[in-house]
């Protein structure tokens, strides 16, 4: 064994909110610097970086190591603190049927908690989902040290022994030296308890941070966490010792009992699994009358543009229509995505059953005359000179992607629809992460360090507000003049930069996407963990947009919408005076509306409502759909420098 021989098994990740500062991403990069062959994360209660560490450390050469600190109840004691939660065990993935077994527990440690509880899953069912799991006691935060310390030996020893008889020879006793009185009363109970019981001792350290120069930064991190300040004597704490410890060090650390660092190597040894990736999987559509996918595809395009060109004039000869359908059909066939298609028409048709109103349809797949005949848009391709190509190619393979519009009161009803139909084990939102940004941090720290909030409020708004492209804190530092003289001339700004720069970006909090939803063709949990979050009733992916499409799930925007459920409205008031509009079947020519719109007076207008795009309207004086649309598409980051040239060769 290398005399120099330690891995960190129990890294948190900043996906341990407002605890661990390191991103999920740099984990491996810490340990391919530091030497190691291997490294772990264990975040509290979630799974939420598993995949983008895995990928990051395959990426870095390191061998990751998955696991998670899940808070049980029913075993050993709790910590007897007034901030403290549940006890914590450690659980290691071997192989993919401990993947599966832990995606089942941290899944439902958020389900099943309760929305007034903290995430936790009882002992019992661990012991039902240990196979393929490596055990780790869990150390000052584990179920099992506060006992030893509250001189309860009997009932630790009781609870060493529940966990050697649940996992045998994958059960580890862990240590753990950050230089606390508690840690030293424990240790001698479990160092025996393991000898006298050939159990295996293995050192950790609870790593919170990258660098032990970045203790204090994240003593602010905790404080924001608590609502407290820094300067508060009865609050959480942690030592200076939670950081990304070099081999040696821990080694050093560990001179009297070199078999605990030896272990850790010999665990890393014990876990081979890699989070899978997967190729995109989508729930099979039930087709009926005996036809496979693509055939039920072509059939209900087929009678959907039969009956759009005998409820419209087309734009141009009835045989381009045909011919741009089965050349699009071939496409989507070829590209493998009949059945994405045909559920989107199929949720969009019963939203429209049900008289819940459902946009025209907007973004790349307008282009799209399948999507027009199946009902998924409003909008005839052919007469506004769309692409099809910008929403799906063969030579830029990407999944089909339609921003769906729904009436924001009734777009609950549609994911009901979806639940009922493909099951509420295969339909989840989609998590998302809140993160400390520039003006945010400032202010939170700001608060923990009890600055005037007078001073903090004028620091915080030196920052340039720009939500289409955010500016860092360093970018800010160096683009305002005031800020880099604050910071020079009053050594409280100082600090106060510092620690921003080291937390800014780090995860505030958990929420859900406001539009994604993925439907899977097997439960859930088996493609990625689940989370809960208070405010829904829906479980949300434990990973997030773009993580849970690299683990095979595939997104449907739901998107709701406040405009429709105003015309939805307006529609009804009119149906009561019998003059009930077809908002499909209105002008788009009308000379009245064109000089409204040139007036500005565009407030409630979906797209045309801002400040700034009044004022564009008030100059450039639309007068057709066309240069709508050349206007949205000029508003944005970027084509807006284009705008005045625009308006001016319009003129």
């Amino acid at each position: 064994m290398n005399s120099q021989g330690f891995i960190h098994l129990r890294v948190r990740s900043a996906y341990s909110l407002l605890e661990g500062a390191i991103k999920a991403g740099k984990v491996a990069t810490l340990a391919a610097d530091a030497g190691m062959p291997a490294v772990g994360v264990a975040d509290r209660a979630n799974l939420f970086g598993a995949l983008e560490f895995s990928e990051a450390a395959k990426g870095a050469g390191v061998q990751p190591l998955i696991a998670c600190a899940i808070p049980v109840t029913g075993i050993g004691g709790r910590i007897n603190e007034r901030w403290a939660r549940a006890p914590t065990v450690v659980l290691m993935v071997q192989n993919e049927a401990g993947w599966l077994n832990l995606c089942a527990l941290s899944s439902s440690a958020f389900l099943d908690a309760g929305s007034m509880d903290e995430p936790s899953v009882p002992w019992t069912m661990v012991a039902e989902r240990s196979e393929g799991l490596i055990l780790l006691s869990g150390g000052p935060d584990g179920p099992v040290d506060p006992l030893f310390v509250q001189g309860k030996a009997a009932e630790a020893q009781a609870a060493l022994a529940d966990m050697a008889r649940v996992f045998g020879d994958r059960f580890y006793v862990e240590l753990q030296r950050h230089g606390l009185a508690s840690e030293r009363q424990a240790e001698r109970g479990l160092v025996d308890w393991a000898y006298a019981n050939d159990t295996p001792l293995v050192a950790t350290n609870d790593v919170h941070y990258a660098r032990a120069a970045q203790a204090k930064s994240h003593d602010a991190l905790l404080c924001i966490a608590d609502g407290a300040f820094t300067g508060q004597e009865d609050r959480r704490r942690i030592t200076g010792e939670h950081w990304f410890k070099p081999a040696a060090a821990m080694r050093e650390l560990f001179a009297d009992l070199p078999e605990a660092c030896d272990t850790t190597v010999e665990i890393a040894r014990r876990c081979a699994f890699l989070v899978p990736t997967r190729a995109p999987i989508l729930p099979r559509f039930e087709a009926g009358a005996g036809r496979t996918e693509p055939e039920e595809l072509m059939h209900q395009a087929r009678e959907g543009l039969k009956a759009r060109l005998q409820a419209v004039t087309p734009v141009a000869p009835e045989a381009d229509y045909w011919a741009r359908l089965e050349w699009e059909v071939g496409i989507i066939q070829q590209m493998g995505f009949p059945g994405y298609f045909l559920i989107v028409s199929d949720f969009i048709k019963w939203a429209k059953l049900q008289g819940i109103p459902v946009g025209p349809g907007r973004g790349s797949g307008a282009g799209s005359l399948v999507a027009w005949a199946l009902t998924i848009t409003d909008l005839d391709p052919l007469r506004f000179g769309l692409l099809f190509e910008r929403f799906l190619n063969p030579e830029r393979v990407s999944m089909p992607d339609f921003d769906i519009d729904f009436c924001q009161e009734r777009r609950e009803e549609v994911i009901d629809y979806v639940q009922d139909r493909y099951g509420k084990d295969r339909v989840a939102q989609i998590i998302t992460f809140g993160t400390l940004q520039a003006r945010a941090v400032l202010r939170d720290v700001g608060r923990v360090l009890q600055m005037p909030l007078g001073q903090v409020d004028r620091l915080a708004k030196m920052v340039p507000a720009n939500p289409a492209n955010p500016v860092t804190l360093a970018q800010a530092i160096q683009l305002e003049p005031r800020l880099k003289e604050a910071r020079d001339s009053d050594a409280n700004v100082a600090a106060l930069l510092e620690t921003a720069l080291e937390l800014e970006g780090l995860y505030r909090n958990a929420s859900t996407h406001a539009a994604g939803i993925v439907i899977g063709d097997r439960p859930l949990i088996e493609l990625a963990p689940l989370y809960q979050d208070p405010r829904s009733t829906i479980p949300a992916s434990q990973f997030n947009m773009k993580w849970v499409e690299a683990a095979g799930l595939v997104k449907f925007d739901f998107l709701g919408l406040k405009t429709l459920t105003v015309l939805d409205r307006a529609r009804q008031y009119l149906e009561r005076r019998g003059a009930a509009p077809d908002w499909n079947g209105l002008p788009l020519d009308d000379p009245k509306t064109y000089e409204l719109m040139a007036s500005g007076q565009t407030v409630g207008v979906f797209q045309l409502e801002s400040q700034g795009m009044r004022d564009t309207l008030r100059k450039m004086r639309c007068g057709s759909i066309e240069e709508i649309t050349a206007l949205i598409s000029l508003y944005r980051p970027g084509p807006m420098e284009m705008i005045d040239t625009y308006i001016d060769r319009k003129f």
